[in-house]
């Protein structure tokens, strides 16, 4: 005979509220980066009009706020990923890419331009947040892909 004063199914009624409570806790929202145009970045799907790099200082001058952003708080911010990767398990990285290159020929093929790429650990949160090198120089002159 059990010597607990609840009964099973309440004890996994609670069980299952409380780590609901602790897996919804997990992250923090990501309203704002401090001097980043987000507007201008979510304005430029695929990087292809060339203006993500006008924004991108801003953006890595602060990246530890996206540290532990949760992925809906990253979309809201960003927009959705240009490509998107799924990993073992429930991890996954979003891929934003920073100039144009041959994905904005009309085929939207992937290609190597520069990324930012925001990995997702299990519970859904950044765990990492890397910069490709801009190509010096790109931005300065006329590109065939606008």
């Amino acid at each position: 005979m059990s010597t607990s004063l609840l009964p099973a199914s309440t004890r996994r009624l609670v069980l299952f509220f409380s780590l609901g409570a602790l897996l919804g806790g997990c992250g923090h929202a990501l309203t704002e980066v401090p001097g980043f145009d987000a507007e201008t970045w979510r304005n430029d799907p695929h990087a292809c009009r060339d203006q993500r790099r006008t924004v991108l200082p801003a953006l890595l001058r602060h990246k530890e706020l996206l540290y532990e952003a949760r992925a809906n708080d990253v979309t809201a911010l960003l927009g959705p990923p240009d490509e998107e990767e799924l990993r073992a398990g429930t991890e996954k990285v979003y891929y934003y890419y920073l100039e144009p290159g041959t994905h904005c020929q009309g085929r939207r093929a992937r290609s190597g331009a520069p990324t930012l790429s925001l990995r997702f650990g299990p519970i859904g949160t950044v765990t990492e947040v890397l910069s490709d090198p801009l190509t010096p120089g790109i931005g300065k002159q006329k590109r065939p892909f606008n």
